[in-house]
């Protein structure tokens, strides 16, 4: 990742050198999309936001980070942070905003005076009238990962998702129109506005689990599954691995090249690029019961298929691993995991269940281990 000149806002001015339409001709061209899992080019949705009229509009950082295994939002707020708050303001001046807030993660909390220190360094040399930067501080709540629970979050509500349409870049705080974007993408674009050899192949990899080099990395998308590895350096034989919580657990295949299509082809989905490495020395059925739990705690209760559904699946797998399980549950985990997932309100309900159904499908060895000894 490229880092900014620390005093000079140079991609600042070159934004507003080409102008609005000229900054969004030019991210449309290079390719920049969304870092956050759904890929959505970032060009269309600024200039949706843009577009749709209003007296007032918003920008709004998410720093919340709750994805288990990932960890490079924190490394780019404490090493490049002038280059975020740049990507802040380029936002700011291309959708016509004046307030834009920074949510961040409670457990980031120690990261908030330098930040603070960095916007009162930058805010004033940018010369964008009437335009402020406020820091939120999340309280550590994963559901507010999704944009409109961590919009009604900065309101001052309970964190719990809105129905959609409308978008929060046609109505989002207080009715209005607001964009919102994660720490990546927001660098990634004043990156994108200033270097010419800005490279849209590139990603972040948050790596951990039962490796000895834990870390954040920059790969290429098609990056080989075994050039990643020689780098994670695993403990012992990999087994598996699990893109967060949502994304799903499926076999290492180190002649695999990370793209999103090879990582949905085997069920799962590639999210923000966190990869976390399981060993052989581990039962998946342990690893899904653990992510259940987590669901269970994280569900923020507004829709019952989430409510209820995340409870239910951490009881059969606790039935299971305590060696009552019986052959049908197995089956019954994975109607329950489908019906939770395609009737949830929101990404946390719709994705509670990958890990149950990419585990069930992968390593049903795992599950009949469990179920056998009961004999």
């Amino acid at each position: 990742m490229q880092i900014l000149h620390k005093t000079n806002l140079e991609a600042l001015e070159r934004a507003r050198m080409l102008g609005s339409d000229g900054v969004l001709s030019l991210l449309e061209r290079k390719g920049l999309v969304g870092r956050g899992g759904a890929s959505s080019p970032t060009a269309k949705k600024w200039r949706e936001c843009r577009d749709t009229p209003a007296d007032e509009r918003f920008v709004v950082c998410n720093a919340n980070e709750g994805e288990p295994g990932s960890f490079k939002d924190k490394l780019i707020i404490r090493h490049n942070a002038e280059t975020l708050i740049e990507g802040i303001l380029i936002a700011a001046y291309i959708v016509g905003a004046k307030r834009c807030f920074i949510y961040l993660r409670g457990e980031y909390d120690h990261l908030r005076p330098r930040l603070q220190e960095q916007i009162a360094d930058v805010l004033p040399r940018a010369n964008l009238e009437g335009v402020s930067i406020e820091i939120v501080r999340g309280a550590g709540a994963y559901i507010c990962d999704e944009a409109t629970a961590l919009l009604k979050s900065i309101m001052g509500f309970r964190g719990t998702p809105m129905y959609r349409p409308p978008n929060p870049t046609t109505e989002g705080l207080w009715g209005r129109p607001t964009l919102v974007g994660n720490v990546e993408t927001l660098t990634c674009a004043a990156q994108a506005v200033l270097f010419d050899d800005w490279d849209a192949n590139l990603r972040l990899f948050s790596l951990s689990g039962n490796i000895k080099n834990a870390g954040v990395y920059e790969f290429p998308l098609g990056v080989k599954m075994s050039s990643v590895i020689d780098v994670a350096r695993p403990q012992r034989k990999l087994k598996a691995m699990s893109f967060g919580c949502f994304g799903g657990i499926m076999p290492v295949d180190e002649n695999m090249s990370i793209t999103p299509e090879a990582v949905c082809k085997g069920n799962c989905k590639q999210g923000n690029y966190s990869i976390i490495f399981i060993d052989e020395t581990n039962n998946v059925v342990d690893i899904s019961y653990s992510i259940a739990k987590f669901y269970t705690y994280e569900s923020c209760g507004k829709c019952t298929p989430c409510r209820e559904g995340t409870i239910r699946i951490l009881n059969l797998l606790k039935k299971i691993r305590s060696g009552r399980g019986v052959k049908d549950d197995l089956q019954l985990l994975r109607e329950l995991a489908m019906h939770v997932q395609e009737t949830s309100l929101c990404n946390l309900g719709q994705t509670c269940g990958n890990h149950v159904l990419t585990s069930l499908e992968h390593f049903p060895e795992d599950y009949e281990a469990y179920l056998a000894r009961k004999k």
